[in-house]
């Protein structure tokens, strides 16, 4: 985040510059060193204009409001919501759900109740990835692992894996990024008796209009970020303008993240997008370090959107293990057990290995 205000510093120790009455210079009390008045504004003119973009982009907000809209009652009649006795986690079902397992810990029973209070999402992606393919991509997700213990797959719950729609926060936006960089070309000289590296240092500014669409952040507390970033991308070109009919035989997850307290995340993502972009402009230089960078929103537009995801939560050992798959993708994460006597056992087995032949080359080498 770049900073929003200047210190006007010595350029010559760092010390902090001051204007002395009756002086007509601006003064470093501790180098004495002066400087005209044009001089100081010639040399921070850079730094208060970057000053000035950090204040607008920090004033920027995201038009959140316009995300979502309010539910029809017959559509509303049709929802219900359940609270996991077990965990707390808050889900919504369609009125047809009466008893299902809480795909965050695996606990059976459900109590139904009307469902209310939550804005109607805009768009959603039907699910495109089947139970079947969940299933195989779980078993597909176990090979090659040489430490997974044996009896993890032979006990694991496969049928428990569940379809849910998990909301999403789709931010667009246009922006003006102005961002400045020291860059760096060397010169290297070979010399009889040395290696002479020569380097210049530039100051490099680069500016730009940059165009995003359907930012993702996902607006659950439950769902682990990491997990959700790691199953992305979705194919946004499926999107279908939403109805509670999708929500048919599958579970979905009511938002407990706002869209204004997601926004810092989008902001987060457009200005790493930024800069990226305007790092790819110096390639002609050795090496470059960013100094600051200010994003400001032009436009800045929100969507609600619920997207399908596989959710498998098994326990092994009494530790849980979670695996997601992107149901419109088909893309497989998770985390995995290992067996500490395989861990313990495969690196000797591949000494025991290796020694003749290590010492079959030495004897070659002698």
């Amino acid at each position: 985040m770049a900073d929003s205000s200047v210190s006007y510093k010595c350029p010559n120790c760092g010390a902090p510059l001051s204007f002395l009455p009756g002086k007509k210079t601006v003064t470093c009390e501790y180098c004495g060193t002066e400087f005209e008045v044009s001089a100081i504004e010639e040399l921070f003119r850079d730094k208060q204009e970057s000053a000035v973009h950090a204040a607008e982009a920090q004033e920027a907000k995201w038009a959140t409001e316009d995300a979502g809209s309010e539910w029809a009652s017959d559509e509303a009649k049709a929802l219900h919501a359940f609270t996991c006795s077990s965990c707390g986690a808050e889900l919504v079902c369609d009125e047809n759900t009466m008893a299902t397992e809480c795909v965050y810990c695996g606990n059976p029973t459900m109590i139904p109740k009307r469902f209310d209070g939550m804005l109607k999402p805009d768009y959603v992606i039907p699910f495109k990835k089947t139970k079947q393919e969940a299933v195989a991509a779980l078993k597909e997700f176990y090979k090659g692992h040489m430490l997974l213990p044996s009896n993890f797959t032979a006990n694991n719950r496969v049928e428990a894996i569940q379809p849910m729609y998990v909301p999403f926060w789709l931010f667009d936006s246009k922006i003006t990024a102005k961002a400045q960089f020291r860059a760096e070309k060397h010169h290297v000289i070979n010399t009889p008796k040395e290696v002479i590296t020569e380097i210049s240092v530039y100051n490099c500014k680069r500016a730009g209009t940059m165009s995003f669409e359907r930012i993702p952040v996902d607006g659950s507390k439950r769902i682990d970020d990491a997990y959700m970033d790691s199953i992305e991308p979705f194919n946004y070109g499926d999107l279908v303008e939403f109805s509670a009919a999708y929500l048919t035989g599958y579970l979905a997850d009511k938002y407990d993240v706002t869209a204004e307290a997601c926004a810092p995340r989008a902001d987060k993502r457009v200005e790493n997008s930024a800069i990226e972009v305007l790092q790819g402009t110096l390639e002609d230089y050795d090496a470059y370090e960013l100094e600051n960078i200010a994003v400001v929103k032009d436009v800045g537009k929100v969507s609600y959107a619920m997207v399908p995801v596989w959710i498998l939560t098994t326990r092994y050992n009494d530790k849980p293990y979670t695996f997601m798959m992107n149901g419109q993708t088909g893309k497989f994460v998770g985390s995995l057990p290992y067996d500490k006597t395989k861990a313990f056992l495969y690196p000797a087995l591949c000494s025991l290995v290796l020694m003749p032949i290590i010492y079959f080359l030495l004897l070659m080498l002698n």
